[in-house]
């Protein structure tokens, strides 16, 4: 018995075997009927068909509304805030007043915008374009991007060359006090049982500071480092317990 794993080779093989040419191919051998016996039937595997049905649509709770009453949320503070230097505690005004009548802006001011790194050197300044982002920054599970342009990234070098998605022109100057509203870095997340959200404002200052709640709804208003606000309105995603 001649073995070989060449094709080529096999058919090339020579015969072994000698008589008479023959001009007819041979039938090919019959093959042994299997019989199916009970026994045999017994051993296949029985499959039995099963429907499975959808579930019955839930009744969706019905969500309250938005303009549901709001509830201050008892603040605890810690030993911190308390000992605020009095410089950082809201002014009674009088100074304030001084710098409201001035509109001189100082060589070397930079431009208040998000992410603008100019500064005012000359009249020039004020005719030019401001590259800016309007939104304010976010920092969740790692990623870090503007609420304006959204484009996430996990290198905080890299989130810091971002150029700005808005033109406008250069703010130099504070706004009025009363309207001194400042954005914060602020972080969220959240558990099969509750949401935490943070805000990180520097030397925040509890007597202007307040939380209110309803089922839908998070209004978060922040005093700090003096006159500078914190506002945010959160719609929430699910319904919480006030309670």
């Amino acid at each position: 018995m001649r073995r070989t794993t060449d094709f080529s080779d096999f058919l090339s093989t020579v015969g072994c075997t000698k008589g008479r040419h023959n001009s007819e191919k041979p039938p090919e051998p019959v093959k042994p009927e299997i019989k199916t016996t009970e026994k045999n039937s017994e051993l296949k595997p029985k499959f039995q068909e099963h429907i499975i049905q959808a579930p019955k649509p839930v009744e969706a709770i019905k969500r309250p509304s938005p303009d549901a009453p709001m509830t201050n949320l008892e603040l605890k503070v810690s030993a911190s805030p308390k000992q605020a230097p009095d410089k950082l505690k809201p002014s009674s005004g009088n100074e304030d007043k001084k710098e409201e009548k001035t509109d001189e802006i100082t060589i070397g001011t930079s431009c208040k915008n998000g992410e603008c790194s100019k500064t005012y050197w000359g009249l020039e300044s004020l005719e030019e374009v401001c590259v800016y982002h309007s939104g304010v920054p976010i920092f969740h599970e790692g990623m870090k991007y503007w609420s304006c342009c959204r484009r996430k990234t996990s290198d905080f070098n890299a989130f810091l060359a971002q150029e700005g998605c808005s033109t406008g022109k250069h703010i130099w100057a504070k706004k009025d006090a009363g309207e001194n509203v400042v954005p914060c870095r602020h972080d969220w997340h959240q558990t099969e049982g509750e949401v935490t959200i943070s805000v990180y404002a520097k030397n925040s200052l509890p007597e202007l500071s307040r939380v209110e709640v309803n089922s839908t709804l998070l209004n978060v208003h922040i005093g700090f480092e003096g006159e500078k606000k914190f506002d945010q309105n959160v719609k929430l995603w699910g319904m919480i317990d006030i309670k």
